[in-house]
């Protein structure tokens, strides 16, 4: 078993004096820990460049589902009835997402589709089809 170097023991133990830091600065010192970020001083990347753009404080964050990913789903589930719960427990959101059913792909059955949002497309495939879109 490895025994661990006993630092600051004395001149004698040869881990003395400085105890294995080097000299002076702030590495040196007790209690230091580097910041993210920290360029010895130098003022940081972080803070040299300008800041850009616009972010939108009101934006709603919407997870987008295809509806190749509904046939699918009902086709596991062997069901035509499709909520949040259920795509909760698929995996496909978080309990926190917003949901948006997008147009990409085919539909070729019936489903009742509940969610917050839905594209132009996607509803008119749903409908097309004697399903039902229902906006929570």
């Amino acid at each position: 078993m490895k025994r661990e170097k006993r630092i600051g023991r004395g001149e004698g133990s040869g881990r003395g004096g400085t105890s294995t830091r080097g000299h002076k600065g702030a590495k040196s010192r007790s209690g230091y820990s580097k910041k993210v970020g920290f360029e010895g001083g130098q003022m940081p990347l972080q803070r040299r460049v300008p800041k850009s753009g616009f972010k939108n404080i009101n934006r709603v964050e919407y997870k987008g589902i295809n509806l190749s990913t509904l046939e699918k789903l009902s086709e596991k589930l062997k069901s035509d009835r499709i909520d949040i719960q259920t795509m909760l427990t698929a995996g496909l959101i978080n309990k926190n997402s917003l949901v948006k059913i997008l147009g990409n792909g085919t539909l070729t059955k019936k489903l009742e589709v509940h969610a917050h949002a839905f594209s132009k497309s996607a509803q008119a495939a749903i409908e097309a089809n004697q399903g039902t879109a229902v906006k929570l």
